[in-house]
């Protein structure tokens, strides 16, 4: 496997991202509607991470700063986003593989803490990040209000 920084905006980015979008409607009924900017992920206030097996883009993920407001974020904060594994290659410890170094680079950029949303519909998300070291945390963010909506936190 070969973890490589992209644009949000490449190619392959945008392809895995139209393909989480999807199972997003299939597991919830409708994508993901939280604003999005690609700006927000480029160095050193964000970053965005495409896995590759043998050149085939497999897995994504990113982070973007946030420094508040609070009580949704605080200083220091980064929010993971778009993490997602096709399926042909689940089982193979990409994501946590992607999530190591979404963490690692965040913290390299001297973020503290890093924050996500995911959902009841995602329970292979839910396992990862709990097995990973994250706690829960109240919700935040477009769906802070959905009984779905599971957050969870990290400190770096």
């Amino acid at each position: 496997m070969d973890i490589r920084v992209v644009a949000y905006d490449h190619p392959d980015a945008a392809k895995l991202m139209a393909e989480v979008q999807l199972e997003y409607v299939i597991r919830y009924g409708e994508e993901d509607a939280t604003p999005m900017d690609p700006a927000q992920f480029v160095p050193p206030l964000g970053l965005f991470l495409v896995a590759y097996l043998d050149d085939v883009p497999v897995a994504s993920g990113g982070w973007r700063a946030h420094d508040g407001p609070a009580p949704d974020f605080r200083q220091g904060d980064a929010e993971l986003k778009r993490m997602y594994v096709v399926t042909s290659a689940r089982g193979r410890g990409l994501a946590r593989a992607v999530l190591a170094e979404l963490e690692r680079t965040a913290a390299a950029a001297g973020r503290t803490r890093v924050v996500l949303e995911s959902g009841t519909e995602q329970p292979e998300a839910l396992g990862l990040y709990a097995s990973a070291g994250f706690r829960r945390i109240v919700s935040f963010g477009l769906y802070k209000n959905e009984p779905e909506s599971v957050c969870f936190a990290k400190d770096l």
